[in-house]
């Protein structure tokens, strides 16, 4: 099979590319593992119109038929929210995943390699992947980690998921040579919580000062991505003391079921819906949603210095 057989382009994303309009990638493990039914659905399709709504292109990335899809419709989107076989992608199993015929969907890493080959600049996501704790024992370290370093593309997230070891995941960043830049926020989010205590190099609070960044960053001649923390909103914020005691229960509960590998974050995202009464799922989808809306105004001002 050639390139051009396994990489399938919606028309309307294909469109987008030759007429140089922003775009914004969205991954689709979100959709498999990071959320219920049906509630998994109606965020998809929230994230789209999140993204349609400030002017860009969503383009939602996922594995079907032995095809990569970039632009899902919404009959794979629905397909995808009910399916107990999808296989959860990464760079290391993308490519046995998409030979198996099995549906599936893409992380963080896989979503930034199938987008940069696509030629789409912008990703939004809820968290990236990075050190987990207990990491000297276990050395479970994301390969999110891996991809910002080789994948050019602006990536917005709430910061890294707040099961990681966060100060381990800025300081592997910052080996890396990836920029953290705070959308309206001095310190790296802590995906629930907008504050971690951590504390970042530049503060934007001017969209097209940060694309400017942005692009100058790949002027340059780096060749990493850029990360971009936008905090969840204040009013959804996990309030500490629920936050704390739901984090702290789920991850005596994941080590007591011996937990480890791909696993150790859709159940703990789970233990987490559990612990916290459901609040989390919801703390989760509008921190997505704001992603997806400042991904899109940064999409814009990406194409707009790039035309």
């Amino acid at each position: 099979m050639s390139h051009e057989d396994i990489y399938v382009v919606g028309d309307h994303i294909e469109s987008a590319l030759h007429d140089g309009k922003p775009i914004v990638a969205l991954e689709s493990t979100v959709i498999t593992h990071g959320l219920p039914y049906p509630q998994n659905l109606e965020t998809a399709r929230q994230l789209e119109a999140a993204v349609r709504s400030e002017g860009a292109v969503p383009a939602t990335i996922a594995i079907s038929g032995r095809r990569i899809i970039i632009g899902a419709d919404d009959d794979l989107l629905s397909a995808l929210s009910q399916a107990d076989d999808a296989i959860k992608l990464n760079l290391s199993n993308l490519a046995a995943g998409v030979a198996s015929g099995a549906p599936g969907s893409t992380t963080v890493a896989a979503t930034m390699h199938i987008a940069a080959e696509a030629g789409i600049m912008t990703f939004a996501t809820g968290g990236i992947g990075g050190v987990h704790r207990g990491v000297a024992e276990s050395f479970d370290i994301s390969a999110d980690l891996g991809a910002l370093a080789k994948y050019p593309i602006a990536v917005v997230c709430a910061g890294a998921k707040a099961i990681l070891d966060l100060q381990k995941t800025r300081e592997a960043l910052e080996s890396l040579g990836v920029p953290i830049f705070g959308w309206q926020t001095s310190e790296l989010p802590a995906f629930y919580r907008r504050e971690s205590g951590i504390s970042l190099d530049f503060r934007f609070d001017d969209m097209v000062a940060m694309s400017e960044a942005v692009t100058m960053h790949w002027e340059l001649g780096f060749d990493t991505g850029v990360l971009i923390g936008n905090p969840i909103p204040e009013a959804d914020a996990l309030p500490l003391e629920v936050y704390e005691k739901a984090l702290a229960d789920s991850l005596r509960q994941a080590d007591e079921a011996g937990v480890v590998g791909r696993e150790i974050t859709p159940f703990l995202l789970e233990a987490m819906r559990r612990n916290s009464e459901g609040a989390s799922v919801f703390a989760n989808t509008t921190l997505l949603e704001n992603n997806a809306r400042v991904a899109a105004r940064l999409a814009i001002e990406l194409a707009k210095l790039d035309s």
